[in-house]
């Protein structure tokens, strides 16, 4: 059977096996509306019925310089001319073996051992088995160093390992009698403070929780487990400035190792390449993925220390080495990462951001004039703004993800916020005229109906 060309004919088609067969991640599939989307270029999205849609969410937070980008394009069919699949298993493709290199080149402190996968939860995952490996590997081992602590809100990923991190209920409690037991410390939130806390005291008040948890569980903690500076699943969420700086300061001096989580973060999203940099922070291992390809295909990375490498080292009969790998791990279409990195480079893409920033920044300070907005906050491309119930007490953000999207803006919905990380590449016109579509939102979401 030949399939229909994707044009306008085909849309009712394509919807009605979209609705029969595709079962959506994250998606209540019995709410689910068709939104079937046929091309892409910059900032733009276009559906199979031809409307145009502007990417508020950079496709969850991975297209960086976005979609359908020439170079990346080229890099990525250069690649396919050449070999498309090799396997890390005893072997590696020179491509990946050059991306290995960059990473190492470009990531914090002495950090230049890279372990590849395909998703960030594995990068996560791959982080977590290496650091419960490493204390039992090391010269002096320390194997009662088996627990793990993340944060209140967290959400690291839906493998078991990953999972079991997560502080998000509706995401992984129905996988509880799966999962293993974290440390939990409370959600480091700069904006709504304990009673009592004031600001400038936040990071202090945030670390010294943490430091109560590492004098409880001395010498039992492996690794902490942080989103740096934004915890973005928890509804971008920002951390108070130092906290980070002190939550190594503490892992250095409980002997715990970090585990830097920037599959959301990496990539400039903050204004520095890692948002580890902007606290002068080297973590253990820093997990990357989404951005890592520019959006274009599922690829991550754990990259590590010579130190910790160096404890799975030994003959191949000692069983020392990690057991962790999947098929793609090391793919040689990371052609399309070694040109989204060289895009950093050659368009000083970070060096163009804070203008952007500032221009995101005038526009949400804007809406805290609107009666429905109770507080914005922002920390680079990354933006929110939380609104206020109806006067009927019902959660408004749906409705204006909804009515952003009648007017060509797609948003993540979300039921008490609004929130934008759009590609790095959208230019201050493109930023003008999304936040302009979410004002008018949030002004007919919350209009009073004529009599």
């Amino acid at each position: 059977m030949t399939n229909p060309p994707n044009d306008g004919a085909a849309a009712p088609t394509l919807e009605r096996w979209d609705r029969d067969h595709f079962w959506h991640s994250f998606t209540q599939m019995q709410e689910y509306t068709p939104l079937v989307i046929e091309r892409a270029k910059g900032v733009w999205l276009q559906t199979i019925d031809g409307r145009r849609l502007l990417d508020a969410a950079s496709s969850i937070w991975c297209n960086v310089h976005g979609h359908n980008h020439p170079a990346i394009n080229a890099a990525v069919a250069e690649q396919l001319g050449l070999v498309a699949h090799c396997t890390s298993l005893g072997m590696g493709c020179d491509t990946t073996i050059r991306l290995a290199k960059r990473l190492a080149e470009l990531a914090p402190g002495c950090l230049n051992r890279v372990l590849f996968s395909s998703d960030g939860s594995s990068a996560v995952e791959v982080a977590l088995k290496a650091a419960f490996q490493y204390w039992r590997q090391r010269a002096e081992p320390q194997t009662q160093r088996t627990k793990f602590l993340a944060f209140g809100q967290a959400y690291h990923g839906d493998t078991i390992g990953a999972a079991s991190l997560g502080g998000i209920d509706r995401f992984h409690a129905v996988f509880a009698p799966l999962l293993f037991e974290a440390v939990r410390s409370p959600l480091p939130d700069a904006h709504n403070l304990p009673p009592g806390v004031a600001a400038g005291e936040a990071a202090d008040h945030y670390l010294s929780q943490v430091a109560g948890l590492m004098a409880e569980h001395a010498g039992e903690i492996a690794a902490v487990v942080i989103e740096p500076l934004v915890q973005c699943a928890a509804g971008m969420v920002m951390h108070p400035p130092g906290f980070l700086f002190g939550l190594r300061r503490l892992c250095d001096e409980h002997d715990v190792l970090l585990i830097a989580d920037e599959v959301a973060v990496g990539f400039g999203k903050t204004g520095a390449m890692f948002a580890c940099e902007q606290e002068a922070v080297t973590p253990d291992f820093l997990c990357l993925g989404k951005g890592l390809t520019g959006g274009y295909l599922p690829m991550a990375a754990t990259i590590t220390s010579d130190e910790i490498y160096e404890a799975f080292l030994g003959p191949a009969a000692s069983d020392r080495q990690l057991y962790h790998g999947h098929t793609f791990c090391g793919n040689p279409l990371a052609a399309a990462a070694l040109a989204s990195i060289d895009l950093f480079e050659s368009d000083a893409l970070l060096d163009s951001l804070p203008e952007k920033f500032a221009r995101i920044a005038e526009h949400f300070d804007r809406l805290l004039d609107h009666r429905a907005v109770t507080s914005v906050r922002q920390r680079g491309m990354i933006a929110a703004a939380e609104l206020a119930p109806d006067a009927e007490g019902r959660s408004i953000g749906r409705q204006v993800a909804s009515l952003a999207l009648q007017r060509g803006i797609w948003l993540r919905p979300q039921p008490d916020r609004v929130y934008v990380m759009p590609p790095l590449s959208i230019s201050l016109e493109e930023i003008d005229h999304l936040m302009g579509v979410i004002g008018d939102a949030i002004d007919a979401a919350t209009a009073v109906p004529s009599v």
